[in-house]
């Protein structure tokens, strides 16, 4: 099917030597149709030809203000991302740090029945100074695994009272130490990585009651 042709109309003005000649219409392509409807187009306004400079800049402002609300949110995202970032940081070192926690506080145990083991020997007799030395061996190497994962024990013993690090079991009247002082130590406490791994069980000094005198004053 051929493309649909528009026509124009041309008239002829009338001149002076005589009236105008009759109308004739004439094909035009469609080429030409679309320059008369581009040029007519151009004759319209843009939208905005007809704001205001108030207007402009009130429209700037707003885009102005969404600007700077869209790069405070970019901002507080950035530092939130950073923050998390630190602590997931700060979280994995002390996983890595910690993550044996659990079985060398049951190593501890060990230490404990050799220590135990090792004083109830007291002063071996001559057969059993073999057996003594042994135990004394395996105390030194759990020790210094121990001491390869970071784990101390806790000075205690002559110590002031520390709730952080010791667990008081009793009291015990001592004229030659301060009270609230470490007179004995129950059970060794450890730290891993400068963390309580466990607590030291002692007992604490308490000041020495003073009996009232008894005896009858004399009359």
């Amino acid at each position: 099917m051929s493309e649909p042709r528009k026509i124009k109309v041309v008239v002829d003005e009338e001149d002076e030597s005589g009236p105008a000649s009759n109308g004739s219409i004439e094909p035009i392509s469609a080429a030409e149709g679309q320059r008369e409807g581009n040029s007519s187009g151009e004759s319209e306004k843009h939208p905005s030809a007809g704001l205001s400079l108030k207007d402009v800049q009130s429209k700037l402002d707003a885009r102005e203000k969404d600007y700077k609300e869209t790069y405070d949110r970019l901002l507080r995202i950035t530092a939130e991302f950073e923050n998390y970032k630190k602590r997931m940081s700060r979280e994995m070192e002390d996983f890595r740090k910690y993550a044996n926690q659990s079985l060398l506080r049951e190593m501890l145990s060990v230490v404990d029945h050799i220590e135990l083991a090792i004083q109830a020997a007291g002063v071996p007799a001559a057969g059993e100074t073999s057996m003594v030395e042994g135990l004394n061996l395996t105390l030194k190497e759990f020790l210094r695994i121990l001491e390869k994962f970071k784990v101390k024990p806790i000075e205690a013993v002559g110590q002031l009272f520390n709730p952080q690090m010791h667990e008081a079991i009793m009291q015990e009247a001592s004229d030659r130490l301060p009270e609230n002082t470490v007179v004995r130590e129950m059970q060794k406490g450890y730290t891993i990585n400068d963390r309580l791994l466990r607590p030291s069980l002692v007992v604490v000094a308490a000041a020495r009651r003073i009996e009232p005198d008894s005896t009858p004053n004399a009359c």
